[in-house]
């Protein structure tokens, strides 16, 4: 009897980049690799979805959908390209109504995919069966997913076999049409043992006609293991990558899977000497982006507090623009205590991400005393039912803090009914701004909401992390100009004539001899309100001279992939508005004076 041929899914394209360089690459940079991986016999790539819809239009500025087609041009007709979709989340961090939930499977069909793994953080089989019946109605693959972690040291009451086969079979009472079944640990840590006695009862159940796939990341340094456990339970196909982007917070590389499966009976079917010419020229396209030390390294940390390779990277570079990198060992400590109390939801997009926000609320701000808005609203049951049940006195703290009362609702019910989410809304923000109509743009609205609308506009800024040729350091300075260091924040800032551009933005400036203070300042007139922590001002939602309220929002600044609203400490009138639209602030500074 021959061996088995494993089929291989290359996730380079979307996972590598992701959980190495948080998704900012530019396309046309990797394409000779992606073509090179076709030539070299690769079929079957993850290109699309997870953050690789919301980083192009974050930090890139193109177009996601125009990014698919260019992918579909080079590999030609007949490779299978997948896509990531978070249930009900589809391809963002918030939860979406049912009209946006069909209309991403639609255009992904359109731009050029043919496979969408599709999850759900929380494992809950309702956020699956609609999201799964669009997927399949708008002629895809569907590929139901699972999804995996190790509870930290001490827990229980979620994450071992009967919990996945109790999921597993929610899946099949469910009725969900699907094409192959995979289980995905976005952290990797699951134990190899686990994995193998999951995937064998999956294959009891199943049959042997099912395609069955298994998921892992190399962040905790078992992935390998986990991988042969998963083929020895019955798995029929698995995720690599390749250099640059394999190993560490990736997949295990694809010739490092080749070369443990000598000597047994599994063949993955590759020309190893292609893929080993491939990733040379993988790592000549790569060779100008920064590469965080963390995306290379295992973290054995990460198994008491898991968190994914791509919330990982992503992160850490968040916290490297915001000085904050020191906070990082903190913030991944923090994460257990959070991850106990949250009803142990999968830590994967979004769940990882409302997992680290709270845990970095809680070093900065004191435990429990801020709650994300994430977080908060997945303990209060609004991304749907919780593995377990979360701590009652975080439950309370959110309700108060959010002020929602909790829910079983089904998510696609109350999101349906919400009026700021869905195509309507949508399509009012896009003839509000003066632009196109189309799915398209309705899509880049609803997933990308305020920062979608700004790329549509023309007005994104880039925020792609290249190096200067012979740093290891990302580059941030413009061509011929200064490096200002204000709080230990660095802005890139070049003059010309009477325009300054500070960190890509352009600015009408004017210098006058001697220093003349704000008439606010001055007078000790008013309160200023100041930023908490530095990031981007997403809204600015008051004027000179407005009447306010204490309590009132007058920004939202997005900080760590949280959007937080700054309000009025006190009432009053608003005395001056210090800040802009796409403004970056620094931890202190005034934003607004109430008088």
């Amino acid at each position: 009897m021959g061996k088995k041929l494993i089929k291989v899914m290359d996730t380079s394209f979307r996972d590598g980049f992701q959980s190495v360089y948080g998704a900012r690459v530019f396309v046309d940079d990797f394409i000779p690799a992606l073509q090179s991986a076709v030539n070299a016999g690769i079929k079957h790539f993850e290109v699309a979805g997870g953050a690789r819809f919301q980083s192009p239009i974050f930090y890139c500025n193109e177009n996601a959908f125009e990014t698919m087609d260019k992918i579909r041009a080079a590999v030609g007709p007949d490779i299978n390209l997948q896509s990531l979709a978070r249930g009900v989340n589809v391809v963002g961090l918030d939860s979406q109504p049912r009209d946006i939930i069909n209309l991403h499977a639609k255009m992904f069909k359109k731009h050029g995919v043919t496979t969408v793994r599709n999850f759900d953080a929380l494992n809950d089989v309702n956020n699956l069966i609609y999201s799964g019946q669009c997927i399949r109605d708008n002629g895809l693959k569907h590929e139901v997913t699972i999804t995996m972690m190790e509870l930290p040291i001490g827990c229980e009451g979620a994450h071992d076999v009967a919990f996945y086969e109790k999921v597993l079979r929610s899946i099949l009472d469910a009725g969900i049409p699907f094409d192959s079944l995979a289980f995905k640990d976005a952290s990797g840590t699951s134990n190899p043992r686990k994995v193998y006695e999951t995937l064998k009862r999956t294959r009891e159940i199943l049959g042997p006609d099912a395609h069955i796939r298994f998921h892992s990341h190399e962040t905790a340094g078992t992935a390998l293991a986990a991988y042969l456990a998963a083929l020895d339970g019955g798995a029929d196909g698995i995720d690599l990558s390749m250099k640059p982007v394999s190993g560490g917070t990736a997949q295990p590389d694809i010739v490092s899977m080749w070369h443990a499966l000598k000597g047994t009976d599994y063949d993955l079917g590759i020309d190893v000497e292609k893929i080993l010419e491939t990733e040379e020229i993988f790592k000549e396209c790569m060779k100008d982006y920064f590469l965080p030390p963390e995306a290379l390294s295992v973290n054995p940390m990460i198994i008491q507090s898991p968190l994914p390779g791509g919330a990982l990277t992503a992160n850490t570079q968040m916290l490297r623009d915001n000085n904050l990198m020191d906070k990082f060992p903190e913030v991944v400590a923090a994460m257990k205590e959070v991850v106990m109390k949250g009803g142990f939801g999968t830590s994967v997009t979004p769940v990882s991400q409302f997992y680290f926000q709270q845990a970095f609320n809680n070093v900065m701000f004191g435990p429990w005393k801020k709650i994300a808005e994430g977080y908060g609203k997945m303990v209060l049951g609004y991304f749907g039912k919780t593995p377990c049940e979360p701590d009652a006195e975080v439950i309370r703290i959110a309700s108060e803090q959010l002020n929602l009362q909790p829910t079983t609702e089904l998510v696609v019910d109350l999101n349906d009914k919400d009026e700021t989410k869905g195509i309507k809304a949508a399509t009012k923000r896009l003839e509000e701004a003066g632009l196109p109509v189309n799915d398209e743009n309705i899509f880049i609205s609803a997933a990308c909401k305020e920062k979608g609308i700004l790329f549509l506009e023309g007005k994104a800024t880039i925020g792609v992390r290249k190096c200067e040729k012979g740093s290891t350091e990302p580059s941030t300075d413009e061509a011929n100009g200064y490096t200002v260091t204000v709080n230990g924040k660095k802005y890139a800032v070049a003059f010309e004539g009477k325009k300054a551009t500070v960190n890509g933005k352009l600015y009408d400036f004017d210098i006058k001899a001697g220093i003349e203070a704000n008439a606010h300042a001055a007078s000790g007139e008013g309160t200023p309100v100041k930023a908490a922590l530095p990031g981007n001002v997403l809204k600015v939602l008051v004027s000179n001279g407005d009447n306010i309220s204490e309590g009132d929002v007058i920004a939202v600044i997005e900080a760590m992939k949280m959007e937080t609203e700054i309000k009025s400490p006190v009432s009053g009138t608003v005395k001056s508005v210090d800040i802009e639209v796409g403004d970056k602030v620094v931890t202190g500074q005034v934003l607004v004076t109430v008088g």
